[in-house]
């Protein structure tokens, strides 16, 4: 596990590295995941090796979310001040996110019905 972990993190580094020497808007992590991503699909990275370390993370990923959500009560009144662009941006973005998750999926499974 602690190997997974590793690798992770290195990818996590790696993606945060890319971010900052391209400065592009895009989060390191998300950059992380992306090159994880590829690593996985062309069997660079095997999934035993990064799985036990993965699961751990996920089982515990509400304890990862305390410390923001501590940070977010000291911007309650700015939050309150945005209230309806932040509830508004909310909605729209999942109802993008459950089109392209589901046209993706799409696509996919006509690929495999080809295979």
């Amino acid at each position: 596990m602690i190997s997974g972990l590793f690798i992770l993190f290195l990818f996590l580094f790696l993606g945060n590295t890319t971010s900052e020497i391209l400065n592009i808007p895009i989060p390191g992590s998300v950059i992380g995941m992306l090159y994880l991503t590829g690593a996985l699909r062309f069997n660079i990275v095997k999934l035993d090796l990064v799985k036990d370390a993965a699961e751990v993370l996920v089982k515990n990923m509400a304890f990862l979310f305390i410390p923001p959500g501590v940070g977010v009560m000291l911007y309650f009144k700015l939050i309150g001040n945005s209230f309806l662009s932040i509830v508004v941006s909310f909605f729209l973005s999942a109802i993008l996110v459950l089109i392209v998750v589901g046209v993706s999926q799409q696509i996919l499974d006509r690929g495999k019905q080809n295979d």
